[in-house]
């Protein structure tokens, strides 16, 4: 006899559990049209940066609308480490970053392993090196103090679009 009790009772503390799951489920909103992913905000962290920074800080003008925003970080103990990610519109992720690290070392830590094809890429009249890896490819232009690399999923193509629309300021 007891033991039909504890049996009975899991059921009744089952259906209890359920009941209340379902009832969270139905008043809690979700959207599953929507798009996970939010654009950032990154002017403030833009204008920071270009204050902080010993060099041009560089940021796209005049991509469309369908190039969103994702991420952004300005890091002065990282060699002064400047990242922002973007989604293509083919949902494809392109990042700009730059620092005032040794170039090499940078380029492949944020590269994720990339290495130098000995081949460049001219980019608004500028001769940018490209890089290939297992996870992100790069154009990687090295400037006095400064390294900048175009980096991510996406084809050398739009790599080349992201850095063309690069305009680099120091507040």
């Amino acid at each position: 006899m007891r033991g039909k009790q504890t049996v009975r009772g899991m059921f009744q503390s089952m259906a209890v559990i359920c009941a209340a799951a379902g009832v969270i489920y139905l008043f809690v909103p979700h959207d599953d049209t929507a798009d996970p992913i939010k654009p950032v905000d990154y002017r403030v962290e833009l204008v920071t940066a270009q204050r902080a920074a010993p060099y041009p800080v560089a940021a796209p003008e005049g991509l469309g609308a369908d190039w969103r925003p994702t991420s952004v970080s300005y890091d002065r103990q990282e060699g002064d480490a400047w990242h922002l990610g973007f989604l293509t519109p083919e949902r494809e992720y392109v990042a700009v970053e730059q620092s005032t690290d040794s170039p090499v070392r940078y380029v492949v830590r944020v590269t994720h392993d990339a290495r130098d094809t000995g081949r460049t890429q001219q980019v608004a009249g500028r001769a940018w090196q490209r890089w290939e890896g297992p996870k992100y490819d790069a154009l990687v232009l090295r400037e006095e103090g400064v390294t900048t690399v175009v980096t991510g999923t996406a084809s050398f193509e739009r790599l080349g679009q992201m850095a063309a629309a690069l305009k680099a300021e120091q507040g």
